[in-house]
């Protein structure tokens, strides 16, 4: 059992919605990103996507692709990013992700890459440009080091596709809230449920919603028809603009209004 599997257990027992952030591994640095994982932590986030910067992330808005970038500029790379999750390993046992495209993985060598990112401590991997038709190998190499292959659902996809990837998925299935790329949006779809409830028909894993959620009432409304909710742009954009803050100062500010929004009593 991997430590995804574990916390949805564990917060099935509690009967509480996952909350979940994203933060571009290496912006503002990869100093900062342990001190941030460690006070997201403390402040009950659930489970934790480091990014992996890319060159082109075709599915990110402007905000990620920006900190991305910034994160490069650093020399940001995959291997750097393995040693950031040993750090965090040394004290925490927090789920970590990896959210990244397929270049990097396939210039480090998937096989390496497998064994490297399990030993670090990695749990999960996402890659948002891998359909589950075309990902089979990889999954077969991930799953040999127990590492949580997680794949992507959109408002549009098929219901061929929903129960493909529902079944191909482990850890939890991303349900993607919008079309188009990452980023906070005023609007959220209304259809979201209906969705979750027709992903929830191929597989008993929990279903997470995903961009577009910037604001705690938002992650509020979605983890009322989900299983957790995913923050990724609003808290990249804050990194941004309050770099100076403390982790713990940023955290109590920027993350722990979603973190109670998510754990509101419903």
């Amino acid at each position: 059992m991997t430590r995804i599997q574990k916390k949805f257990d564990e917060l099935r027992v509690k009967k509480e919605k996952a909350a979940i952030i994203f933060i571009t591994a290496g912006d503002p640095s990869l100093d900062k990103n342990l001190k941030l994982v460690h006070s997201f932590e403390k402040a009950g986030v659930d489970l934790i996507e480091l990014g992996v910067p890319f060159s082109d992330p075709l599915a990110d808005g402007p905000v990620i692709q920006e900190a991305s970038e910034r994160s490069l500029k650093r020399g940001t790379n995959l291997k750097k990013i393995l040693e950031l999750v040993k750090k965090i390993r040394r004290t925490s046992q927090i789920p970590l992700i990896l959210m990244s495209y397929l270049n990097p993985i396939l210039s480090y060598g998937v096989a390496s890459f497998a064994r490297d990112a399990k030993t670090a401590g990695v749990d999960g991997v996402i890659l948002p440009e891998v359909p589950v038709e075309e990902g089979r190998e990889l999954s077969s190499v991930l799953s040999r080091a127990k590492l949580d292959l997680i794949y992507l659902l959109a408002p549009t996809s098929t219901l061929e596709r929903k129960r493909n990837a529902a079944r191909a998925s482990r850890g939890f299935i991303y349900f993607v809230s919008m079309t188009g790329v990452t980023g906070a949006k005023n609007t959220v779809l209304q259809s979201v449920d209906a969705d979750v409830r027709s992903i929830k028909k191929f597989s008993t894993l929990p279903v997470c919603v995903g961009f577009g959620i910037s604001t705690p009432e938002q992650a509020r409304q979605m983890s009322r028809v989900s299983d957790g909710v995913i923050i990724g742009s609003a808290v990249v954009r804050a990194l941004k603009e309050h770099a100076g803050l403390s982790a713990d100062a940023f955290t109590k500010k920027f993350v722990t209004p979603f973190v109670k929004a998510v754990k509101a009593p419903r």
